[in-house]
């Protein structure tokens, strides 16, 4: 089947959080895409539509046997499912399992910088945030394993959130270094929670490594979502039908990642891409134009009208970069670099 990956949908005036933007303003911040989803996903929910009921419902075994099979086909691992539980989120379930699993006042642990809202959940239910940062040598992110096993010796941690792929910084962990920290958390008696909903958007390289398929995994808790992979985050959708369609994504994604690589190496050299082989966010080095990535952020949306995420809003050394989503069609992406350049001559004078 073609799949259409030119022509972006107008969401304008459709309550869109991403599009919900001033006449001429370019977003590409926010972790939603500006491709249709999949046909298949939106024929079956005009069936569903034309049946005209939409009383109670609940996921029977083909579901969950659906969700196995996904996992089985895209990553070579296949889940049981009496593992798995049902739920309207992976935000929700954080905050949930966060209450559940810790106590008020207890250290929470992550990896900054890192996904934002995870300091919402920690905070917002009375726990500590406890980072075991990055460590970034100018290149490449790395983990700190001795400052990591001393935190997760704290006696006060009891939960550690860990994303796996990254977010923002697109790294793709090997399954010795998820099995090494499954390994260290259960030593220390520690909730190992991982966010893998960027999990099948790994565009090149090595496949990421599902919680469920390393040997320590009894104190190991992985939240998965359909929503990244087809952009369904507005809905509950299935699993049955993707397979084709994600692989012509990511074939979309490399696209437009290497035109971005190449346009800023030619055309801006003074910033750097840092982003590894996951996800539709690329994080990039604006180190040398700025050490306050929140004002250059908020400079270009005024100055150009490019919409993107400061690096400061997921801590560690994140003042330092910004990151900006590239699941859009190249035309979209093109008018965002053009922008990027704009802004940046404008900034630096």
């Amino acid at each position: 089947m073609e799949y259409d990956f030119k022509n972006a949908p107008d969401r304008s005036h459709t309550d869109s959080v991403k599009w919900d933007v001033k006449p001429g303003e370019l977003p590409m911040w926010i972790a939603d895409m500006d491709f249709k989803t999949a046909p298949e996903i939106i024929k079956a929910m005009k069936e569903k539509v034309s049946l005209g009921a939409f009383g109670y419902e609940w996921p029977q075994a083909d579901y969950f046997n659906a969700v196995a099979d996904w996992y089985e086909i895209e990553h070579g691992y296949r889940p049981q499912t009496n593992w798995m539980i049902f739920t309207t989120g992976v935000v929700p379930a954080i905050s949930s399992i966060v209450r559940r699993v810790s106590h008020i006042g207890d250290n929470v642990l992550v990896q900054e910088p890192v996904y934002n809202i995870f300091y919402n959940s920690i905070l917002n239910n009375g726990r500590h945030v406890l980072s075991s940062n990055l460590v970034f040598d100018g290149e490449h992110y790395s983990i700190d394993w001795t400052d990591l096993e001393e935190k997760l010796a704290d006696p006060l941690t009891t939960l550690m959130i860990f994303c796996n792929p990254h977010n923002p910084i697109g790294k793709v962990w090997t399954k010795a270094e998820v099995q090494k920290i499954a390994q260290l958390c259960q030593k220390h008696h520690v909730v190992l929670l991982l966010d893998e909903i960027h999990g099948d958007l790994v565009r090149k390289g090595q496949g990421y490594t599902p919680a469920f398929s390393i040997e320590a995994k009894s104190n190991v808790i992985s939240l998965v979502s359909p929503s990244k992979t087809f952009n369904v985050a507005a809905l509950h959708a299935a699993y049955e039908e993707g397979h084709d369609w994600l692989k012509k994504l990511k074939q979309q994604l490399n696209e437009n990642f290497d035109y971005v690589s190449q346009f800023i190496q030619e055309n801006v050299p003074e910033v750097k891409v840092v982003s590894g082989d996951a996800t539709y966010l690329m994080w990039i080095n604006v180190q040398k134009v700025t050490d306050n990535s929140a004002d250059f952020a908020a400079f270009l949306r005024k100055e150009t009208g490019l919409i993107i995420s400061a690096g400061s809003v997921y801590r560690g050394n994140g003042q330092d970069f910004i990151r900006i989503n590239l699941a859009c069609p190249l035309a979209m992406v093109k008018d965002g670099m053009k922008r990027l350049v704009e802004g940046i001559r404008k900034y630096s004078k």
